[in-house]
């Protein structure tokens, strides 16, 4: 894991924050197409990322298992097929198989989440979105307020209470006071803009031989 981490404090200081971002934007589509030993070696290779990562990839799935479920039953008995087994209420043999790719797959996207909060620290995940958001500016969206949006959503998602302690929130006081947010510029390099090309060129090869 200490290897690991060596890796992303290099990575993080040799690729612009804006970069790793549009990486993680690419290959989490990408992460999408995946099927059969494809999600379960992503899977085998996720815990390398650290215990922090699966941590939060664990409450991420915890505070989602609704939608787990309703997911895997509306999936499971949509699907037309032979009976997995005997009985009027049996899903189908390819509704299962379906409903378990699926679900896998939103949890790893889940996953891929918590590896971006856990591994991008907060200054750094708002400069990449600020950055984004520029050209979005001649169409009459303010990356300011996008960036400062993002970072009160960030707050309130670290900070809501279970729903058992939803007094909490009545009682939290009011923030009157005035808040500064800098972002520290850096500029691309040569190296940024080449591996956003080779990165969406790899994955626009694997999603169309997925098709």
């Amino acid at each position: 894991m200490s290897r690991m981490r060596d890796f992303h404090i290099k990575w993080g200081a040799a690729v612009h924050p804006t970069t790793r971002l549009v990486v993680w934007l690419l290959l989490l589509p990408a992460s999408q197409c995946l099927r059969g030993e494809q999600l379960l070696v992503a899977f085998l290779v996720l815990p390398f990322f650290g215990l922090a990562a699966l941590r939060r990839a664990a409450r991420l799935a915890w505070r989602t298992r609704w939608l787990f479920l309703s997911l895997f039953v509306i999936v499971a008995w949509g699907e037309a097929g032979e009976p997995a087994w005997a009985g009027a209420s049996a899903p189908a043999g390819e509704g299962l198989l379906a409903a378990c790719t699926q679900s896998g797959r939103l949890l790893l996207a889940l996953w891929a989440v918590a590896i971006l909060l856990e591994w991008m620290p907060v200054p750094e995940l708002l400069l990449a979105t600020h950055r984004l958001l520029q050209p979005l500016r001649h169409c009459g969206i303010d990356p300011d307020r996008g960036v400062v949006r993002l970072l009160l959503v960030m707050r309130h998602i670290e900070t809501l209470p279970r729903p058992r302690d939803w007094r909490i929130l009545l009682q939290a006081p009011a923030n009157d006071g005035d808040e500064v947010l800098e972002l520290a510029e850096r500029r691309f390099s040569w190296f940024d803009p080449l591996l956003m090309l080779l990165v969406a060129g790899l994955v626009a090869a694997f999603c169309l031989r997925q098709v």
